[in-house]
């Protein structure tokens, strides 16, 4: 299956981090650490947005940790994101340089 997400949303693959404390506990990805999640741009939309803002196939974005759509492609988990930096609704906060 493909996905081709329409105007300005994108996918993203997440990026998971484990996180281990200094006594070595594994804290899940469950644990509410920050209320913002990376991943890496798979797919974008066509949208004027994400034009804008230069985004391209392969950067790495932060987006809010509880936002987007989670969709499962071929066994492998993605979200599909929305843009818009002007009302502050979209999902993506930041690049990652």
């Amino acid at each position: 299956m493909n996905i081709k997400p329409i105007g300005d949303r994108l996918l993203v693959k997440p990026i998971k981090e484990e996180e281990v404390t200094a006594s070595g506990i594994v804290l899940p990805d469950t644990v509410d650490k920050e209320k913002k999640a990376e991943g890496e741009i798979v797919v974008l939309g066509n949208g004027e947005k994400l034009e804008k803002l230069g985004l391209s196939v392969g950067q790495k974005v932060l987006y809010k940790k509880w936002g987007g759509e989670d969709v499962q492609v071929g066994g492998e988990e993605y979200k599909i994101l929305t843009c818009d930096t002007k009302h502050e609704k979209g999902d993506l906060l930041a690049i990652v340089e």
